[in-house]
């Protein structure tokens, strides 16, 4: 296993991606719809039929999303289309030879990994060559099932991109969180599902997508994934590792994920006893927790005077890790509810064994070691949902050879906490670097 050290740096600057600034919110749009690749005449998005063939759908790109396209893959067996965010190389950076898959955290969208022009990791990816794909797991931003009609309909969780003092006004504030609960919570109701249904569905069909796209020389692609993101790629390995398969993954990259919490002091084990709760919720058919609303209204009570909630900031970033605006900007926009059959799936980390499957027979970590597939794993030295210690109980499982880990921040600062790794003022320079060398190593091998 390699550590690496903090004394590495890359110099590199946002591309100026094809946007226009919208000055009644104060944020950026692209100057055009989601398009073909092949034909950008068309104006529309690719999806992916039931058979795994591509088909042209026109579909209007919602004005939520920021990237350069906005794809959508149908999931066999189910009505769901997935939203894929598509970040084209710039061509001032260098020729990639994999495209790149980022994967969210529980209940988020697509929104982290693009907060803002100036705070987006994935327009730097794409502006270091990478073909950038951002997936929107069922039922997480843009994502919807039955999707028949020409136009895009209101998304979920779609957020309010601008931030201003009205939204601060608790009652306005609360009324349109619990709106936005009760229309995700109709769509839920009716179709719920786990993390399983993640990594054996929605992972695969977007793969095998971005896949068909790219016309890769190997058919592999590069991934990163945050939290869940990342436990989703480790329980990929572990799945295609056990059963003697090739993942089709050149290289992952992890950003305060593990398989098992147990060792670990993370405040989600507070989220044990919900388990219980859980069970009771799915017993009356409300399979749910709003953890996006709560957030949203929860958010005042934590960033103002008296500071009630304050515990709930540093859970995301450490001190002056992010400017107010965008941590409101993340508060508002990027967080879901999530179904009590995920959380409950999920819980399991923190138990005997590991992260387990829906079966409760298949644990994820016992077969992490037979993955043939390079991982560099990210902590953040004050990131209180994954610390370090977890993030190392996963990576020690990994073969030495195979695995590099390294722990962001210093004693005195800065530090990073569970977002931070993402989108942190100093992330660009102090942790984007290391991804950029570990991605570039593999790509070209």
């Amino acid at each position: 296993m390699v550590v690496l050290q903090s004394d590495l740096h890359y110099g590199a600057v946002l591309r100026k991606s094809r946007v226009r600034s919208d000055r009644r919110t104060g944020c950026c749009r692209p100057a055009w719809v989601g398009v073909c690749p092949s034909r950008a005449v068309l104006r529309g998005v690719l999806a992916m039929n039931g058979n795994g063939k591509a088909e042209n759908k026109k579909k209007k790109k919602s004005k939520i999303c920021t990237a350069d396209e906005l794809h959508y893959v149908a999931v066999s067996n189910s009505d769901w289309h997935l939203a894929l965010w598509r970040y084209l190389p710039s061509s001032k950076g260098p020729k990639r030879n994999h495209p790149l898959l980022l994967l969210s955290g529980i209940g988020t969208n697509a929104i982290g990994y693009d907060l803002s022009p100036e705070s987006s990791f994935a327009r730097f990816m794409s502006g270091q060559g990478f073909d950038t794909w951002i997936l929107e797991v069922r039922g997480a931003g843009l994502s919807m099932p039955g999707l028949q009609s020409e136009e895009v309909k209101q998304p979920l969780n779609a957020g309010r991109w601008s931030v201003t003092p009205q939204l601060f006004d608790l009652q306005e504030r609360l009324s349109t969180s619990l709106e936005d609960f009760r229309k995700e919570l109709n769509l839920i109701v009716k179709n719920n599902w786990d993390f399983d249904h993640y990594l054996e569905e929605d992972v695969p069909a977007v793969m095998e997508y971005i896949r068909t796209l790219s016309k890769t020389k190997d058919g592999k692609l590069l991934a990163i994934g945050h939290s869940m993101g990342g436990i989703l790629l480790y329980a990929m390995l572990s799945r295609y590792g056990f059963e003697g398969k090739d993942p089709g993954l050149a290289a992952v990259t992890t950003l305060a994920s593990s398989l098992d919490y147990t060792s670990s002091k993370s405040s989600l084990k507070l989220l044990l006893p919900l388990a219980s709760v859980a069970d009771r919720i799915q017993a009356l058919n409300v399979p749910v927790v709003p953890a996006g609303a709560l957030i949203a209204a929860a958010h005042p009570f934590a960033t103002r005077p008296p500071y009630v909630l304050s515990w709930l900031k540093p859970q995301i970033s450490a001190e002056d890790m992010m400017h107010p605006e965008l941590f409101d900007k993340l508060c508002l926009n990027n967080f879901c509810t999530i179904p009590s059959k995920l959380l409950l799936q999920l819980t399991t980390a923190f138990r005997e064994g590991g992260l387990c499957d829906r079966s409760g027979t298949f644990f994820y970590k016992d077969h992490l070691g037979k993955s043939k597939v390079p991982v560099l794993a990210l902590a953040g030295d004050q990131d209180l949902i994954c610390p370090p210690e977890a993030v190392y109980e996963t990576v020690k499982l990994i073969p030495e050879h195979l695995v590099r880990y390294k722990v962001l921040g210093e004693p005195m600062g800065p530090h990073y906490a569970h977002y931070d790794l993402v989108g942190g003022r100093l992330a660009v320079d102090q942790v984007y670097p290391y991804i950029i060398e570990f991605l570039t190593h593999h790509d070209m091998t």
